[in-house]
């Protein structure tokens, strides 16, 4: 909030600057006690002074705000904590020294001052910091094969690049040594207000304390964007959203910092026959009536070959068999393999012709067997 009045908050309760917390809190209630306007009614200067003393306490009982009006000796909610460095610029930060008159020798006001020390902070952070360079990601489309094997790809992608004129510092020449003569090469001057003083980062050579030539090549930035092109090892066992880290090929860093890294990223085609979930493959296939009821030996196809598949008599449609080891190799765990899950099918004939129809009835006749018996009575509610 706002403050009310240039009185000192400490003269307001009575209590020396290194007062503990407890003294405060101690002499608010008995102060609040003797102006509160519930004890002096039509009293407006006991109002006022019961507001001024709320307000004194209201900053000096918190750490945050007491730190800040013990050093510039006020408190404002649009600058409480201070905005993170760097990120803050006069555009976007706002602050309200209403209540004060800060105004001092030359026209300086605390109101400029107090902007380009904010503005000179972001840019001195930005011009002496290395920073690490942003991470890249590229999608690249396999088929269903290239994922359950393995395969090598090549990719073409643009990059910034650290610039070869300058070798990454956005400066050239001799006059990138030179020390700033505003600043004597500190990266920053005194300015003041009144009585008070404050040091700012050098607006001339944003706080770096050097002047630069900067590089035509880049414009200063130290990047450039180049092509650049790789082979990457997709190991077998990758599927959709799968990623593949490539230390040091991401964007480049600033300032001398690292470069980030580049990101493949796996998007695997679906395949026709075999659905992939994990790293264990299901497949349906098909058997006859014979083989269902009689059992039987048939070939199943895997992504290694034929396999042999023993189907005991009396088997279901829709029961599922498992072939160990016959999936997908995992990506996470090399040596280690998924299962392949195969459900059958039961293909019932259909009757053509008369003699598949009397095979049929002699079947019904053999077979004495209800498959609905007691189907109701489950049913029943």
């Amino acid at each position: 909030m706002p403050p009310t009045s240039k009185q000192d908050y400490y003269e307001l309760l009575g209590v020396p600057r290194r007062a503990p917390l407890k003294e405060i809190r101690q002499s608010y209630r008995k102060l609040a006690r003797k102006f509160h306007p519930d004890l002096n009614p039509g009293d407006k200067s006991a109002e006022e002074k019961f507001k001024q003393i709320q307000e004194a306490y209201d900053v000096l009982s918190d750490p945050k705000k007491r730190q800040m009006y013990d050093q510039f000796g006020f408190y404002s909610e649009n600058y409480a904590g201070g905005p993170p460095p760097g990120t803050a610029s006069p555009e976007e930060s706002h602050f309200d020294f209403g209540g004060f008159d800060f105004g001092g020798a030359g026209g300086a006001s605390f109101r400029d001052i107090f902007s380009q020390f904010m503005r000179g902070v972001g840019a001195e952070r930005q011009a002496t910091q290395p920073q690490r360079g942003s991470d890249l990601e590229y999608q690249v489309d396999i088929t269903f094969g290239e994922a359950v094997r393995g395969v090598v790809k090549k990719l073409s992608f643009a990059r910034l690049d650290t610039c070869s004129d300058c070798r990454g510092s956005g400066a050239v020449g001799s006059g990138s040594a030179q020390p700033c003569p505003a600043c004597g090469g500190h990266g920053q001057i005194s300015k003041g207000v009144g009585s008070m003083r404050f040091n700012v980062p050098c607006s001339r050579c944003g706080g770096s304390g050097r002047l630069r030539n900067i590089c035509r090549a880049c414009g200063g930035e130290g990047r450039v964007r180049r092509a650049d092109a790789l082979d990457v090892r997709l190991p077998a066992g990758v599927q959709t959203g799968s990623r593949v880290r490539v230390p040091g090929r991401g964007e480049a860093g600033l300032m001398g910092g690292p470069p980030g890294d580049l990101y493949i990223i796996s998007n695997v085609q679906p395949h026709l026959f075999f659905d992939r979930r994990g790293d264990d493959l299901y497949c349906a296939v098909p058997i006859t009536v014979t083989e269902a009821a009689m059992g039987a030996k048939i070939e199943v196809p895997t992504i290694d070959g034929r396999a042999l598949l023993r189907i005991p008599p009396g088997t279901d449609s829709g029961q599922k068999f498992r072939l160990r080891e016959k999936g997908v190799p995992s990506a996470r765990t090399p040596g280690r393999r998924g299962d392949l899950y195969v459900e059958v099918q039961v293909v019932v004939p259909r009757p053509v012709d008369e003699r598949v129809r009397d095979l049929l009835r002699k079947l019904s006749e053999f077979s004495q067997e209800d498959p609905r018996g007691g189907l109701f009575d489950r049913a029943a509610l």
